[in-house]
């Protein structure tokens, strides 16, 4: 089965409570291999350990933290006034804020569901393959 993944570069800035606002280029990631998930890959120089640092979420978290808050755990998002969008990441390393315009957020948003609609979502032999794990194991 061939996989479609979807790249968009976007203009985001870190959030600091001690330091300026640091202009960040993160890179939004879809793929029909994983449907449900958004990736978002920052680069080494904004990371605590100097390496780039992936953080995966739901496409749905995305889709609802654009018109209000949302997210419990790691990821968390929210509309900041009405072009901006904040999206908070938890870790045990602490707390990073990266502030987003929220229309490039839709954009690659509206992309992805052009790569997999919404409610279309199918994990096929993966989904197959867990399960199959899962009943041999009990």
């Amino acid at each position: 089965m061939r996989h479609t993944t979807l790249q968009h570069t976007v203009r985001a800035r870190l959030i600091t409570a001690d330091l300026p606002e640091l202009p960040v280029r993160p890179v939004l990631r879809y793929s029909s291999a994983d449907p449900f998930a958004v990736r978002i890959d920052f680069p080494a120089q904004v990371s605590a350990d100097g390496e780039g640092v992936t953080w995966m979420f739901a496409r749905s978290l995305l889709e609802e933290g654009l018109g209000s808050p949302a997210g419990e755990g790691d990821v968390r998002i929210r509309p900041y006034g009405w072009a901006r969008t904040v999206i908070e990441f938890h870790s045990p390393l602490g707390l990073a804020v990266i502030r987003f315009g929220t229309a490039a957020l839709r954009r690659f948003l509206l992309r992805s569901y052009g790569v997999v609609e919404p409610g279309a979502e199918d994990l096929g032999a993966h989904l197959d393959h867990g399960l199959a794990t899962l009943l041999d194991e009990v």
